[in-house]
This record gives structure tokens, sequence and C-alpha cells, in this order.
């Protein structure tokens, strides 16, 4: 190892001086980091607590009138995806690229039940001991959380949901199956091959019933076979049969894998389905 000369060790010197004359407890002291603030539903519906995280988007604490729409996040917990996607609201909203929301991850207790609706498939009901509880989550979600945050937050009426893998699947069969609970809906690589591809079989004919929707369908696949195949279909069938009302957008991430996917489909159908409006 060369030795440090003159300068570096004029460096060096300088880091550590300051650091020698602090006195210990003064070094020791520490403050909790807090970006937002955590709070439990003991839930009725599916007889369980179930854990909230919340993210407040820049200026939301600042302006006491404020009412920002909400996004709900399956996947939400603090060791799951909700710290990245704070993140990005948090950088997006600050650099103009997305309007303010209120970020609700909702913590997992049993993702591949919550995530899940009935299959007939036997090699879906071996992923984990109990699958299909989509209806009970997407009903927790309606009845209990929702007017949760309508009272402890100054919220619009505007709500979004966002989902990659088993929870995108969540996000699209929500979009057919209760197409009312949310205005947006965001979908990355979703795993659409669920029930052997069943919400992609029926997507026209639940298309045609919906003429006079008013929403926003966004949803990005990688380069994951078994899923990129599933949604291209999807794309087609919305080509062909979505309703006048319905605002689609399909992303194709063949750069992307299953596993690097959410983070950067996140920014690009934050910046689309989220952008201000103009200020002129």
């Amino acid at each position: 190892m060369k030795l440090m000369g003159k300068f570096g060790l004029a460096l060096l010197f300088s880091l550590v001086v300051p650091f020698l004359n602090v006195p210990a407890e003064t070094m020791n002291q520490t403050t909790p980091l807090v970006m937002g603030e955590t709070f439990t539903i003991d839930s009725k519906i599916l007889g369980e607590t179930r854990r909230i995280n919340v993210y407040f988007p820049p200026g939301y604490k600042e302006t006491p009138e404020a009412r920002v729409p909400v996004l709900y996040m399956p996947d939400g917990g603090m060791a799951e995806d909700f710290l990245h996607v704070a993140g990005l609201v948090q950088v997006s909203v600050g650099n103009g690229t997305m309007r303010p929301f209120l970020l609700v991850g909702i913590e997992n207790t049993q993702r591949r039940r919550d995530m899940t609706g009935p299959t007939e498939d036997p090699e879906d009901k071996k992923i984990a001991p109990r699958v299909g509880g989509a209806a009970a989550f997407r009903k927790f979600i309606r009845a209990e959380l929702m007017p949760q945050v309508k009272t402890r937050y100054r919220t619009t009426a505007e709500s979004a949901i966002v989902g990659e893998s088993l929870a995108g699947l969540f996000v699209v069969e929500t979009f057919f199956l209760e197409p009312d609970l949310f205005d947006t809906y965001l979908a990355f690589d979703p795993s659409l091959w669920w029930n052997r591809q069943q919400l992609v079989k029926t997507a026209a004919e639940r298309l045609r019933g919906q003429s006079k929707i008013r929403k926003t369908l966004y949803f990005a696949s990688s380069d994951e076979k078994g899923i990129r195949e599933t949604t291209d279909r999807l794309a087609e069938i919305l080509g062909k049969e979505a309703p006048a009302g319905l605002a689609w957008h399909y992303e194709k991430m063949p750069d992307e894998h299953h596993s690097t996917i959410y983070h950067p489909a996140a920014l690009k159908a934050f910046r689309a389905a989220f952008k201000p409006a103009p200020t002129n």
C-alpha cells in the first residue's frame, strides 16, 4: 500500500479531529427518522389485525387546507414495496412530474391468499395453504380501510391502486370485477396466468358490459415468460373492445425482469397517469 502524501494526511486529520473534540454523549444522541405514520385496523372482514403505512406527499403537512387523492398499494409493508414507492412519490411530486398523492400501503399477512381470486387449477392451489381470498380483501379495502383513510386524512374523492406480480393480478381483477372502487388502476407484470388465464379469457365480454366506464388502466410487462404473453393478449383485446371512456396504456419493458420491473414501471406510470395539469 502506498504511503499517504502530505495532502492525504492533512485531509484525514481534518476529518478525524472534529469528531475527537465532540463529547461522547452528544455523538450518541439520535432522533427518529419520520417519513409518515402507521396505524392498525382490527378487521372483522378478514378476522385479523392489519397494519397500514401512510406517506404524506410534499406540501401536505405544510398546507392545512390541502386535500389530496389517495394511492393504495398492496405489498405496502416497510419490508415490502412501501419505501421505494414512497420515494418515487416524493421525487416525482418534488420535480413536478406527478400530482401529490397520499400513499397508503397495506402490509401483508397472507399475501397469496389476499391477492388471488378463485382457481380451478390444481397447480395454482399449491402456491399457498390458502388462496382465493381476493374478494374478502377487496371488501376489507372498500368497507374498512377506505372509511378510515377518509376520516383520518384530508383527501379528495379520487383514488388509485398500484401493484406488481400477484398484486398486479389483484389490480386487474378489481378493475374487471369492481371497476368503481378506484379511478386509476396500475399493474406491473400482473400474474394473469392465474386460474388458466380466466381474467384474460373473459376480458372481452366484461369490457362490452362497461360502455359507460370512465377509468384509467395502465399495465406493463417485463421479459418474464408466461406473463409477457398474457399481457400482450390483454392489450390485443383492449385494442378491439375497450370502451371509449377507458383510458388505457400498455408499456412493454423487455429490458426489465420480473424482479426489476416495479420501480421503473411505477416511475413511467406515475408520470403518465398522474401528470400535473398544465399551468398555462
